[in-house]
């Protein structure tokens, strides 16, 4: 039964701020069909880059958002029951595979290791997705590629890649935008002035000065652009902050009032 692998094509253009030769590097490891991993922190637009390189490529484009839950069955498929019996399903990793997709395993270090193992196949000259129960090998399309993410700066050591699993992949090393960028960014996806996406950028930079210091994570690119759409939306500078830029990152007491503070300062 043939599939029809258009429907996980981009149709418009995902808006992405090149910030570096990124969009070159990508290019040129997706013509040798190379298979890439993408690292930075949360937020700063891996899946947004992915989503723009796929268009750009004009191949369709399946994410799967990795869990702990996660079983090498839901990556790659099942028999399921039906009325007529037992039928097999493709997995989304499957899918992508048989029909030439990228395939993008956002935040790959939630899924167990035990998963994460059958991409192995697929990633080195061989470039096949063994189906054991449904004794199938499957030699990966032309076209198809593997795409991995994850934050290396929120990991421990029982949520990490490892090595035999990193030394697949080309990697590219991605960050927050320089100030003046990330405020286009901001000022672009929310619709809101320039002056008031520099404020926010103003305060996500305080955020990120603390990370290690009381803070996990700083505030993300993604979180700025929440704060911008509740202010055009009509919700006052500060209680728009506070809600979209410091009540999700943290519950510490002392560092929400430091944060409290910086956002009066910025918006007094």
């Amino acid at each position: 039964m043939s599939f029809d692998i258009s429907q996980y094509r981009i149709t418009e253009e995902p808006f992405y701020q090149a910030q570096g030769k990124e969009v070159e590097l990508y290019q040129a490891a997706y013509a040798a069909r190379l298979p890439v991993m993408l690292k930075g922190p949360t937020g700063c637009g891996k899946s947004r880059f992915v989503e723009h390189m796929a268009w750009k490529l004009n191949r369709p484009l399946i994410t799967v958002a990795c869990n702990e839950d996660m079983t090498a069955s839901d990556l790659v498929g099942r028999y399921l029951l039906d009325a007529n019996g037992t039928r097999w399903l493709d997995g989304p990793l499957t899918l992508a595979a048989r029909y030439g997709a990228i395939c993008y395993l956002d935040e790959v270090v939630e899924a167990r290791q035990d998963t994460t193992v059958v991409i192995h196949p697929l990633t080195d000259h061989r470039r096949t997705l063994p189906l054991d129960k449904k004794g199938e090998l499957v030699q990966a399309h032309p076209d198809f590629q593997l795409v991995i993410s994850y934050n290396p700066g929120y990991q421990s050591l029982m949520k990490d890649l490892k090595q035999s699993t990193k030394q697949r992949f080309a990697a590219m090393e991605f960050d927050y935008a320089a100030a003046e960028t990330e405020a286009g960014i901001v000022a672009r996806e929310a619709g809101v002035e320039a002056g008031l996406a520099k404020k926010l950028v103003k305060i996500g930079l305080t955020a990120r000065n603390l990370k290690g210091h009381g803070l996990d994570e700083g505030i993300s690119t993604r979180l700025l652009v929440y704060a911008a759409t509740l202010i055009k939306g009509g919700i006052a500078e500060r209680d728009a902050c506070r809600m979209a830029l410091v009540r999700p990152i943290t519950d510490d007491a002392d560092i929400r009032d430091t944060l409290d503070h910086a956002i009066d300062a910025v918006f007094a």
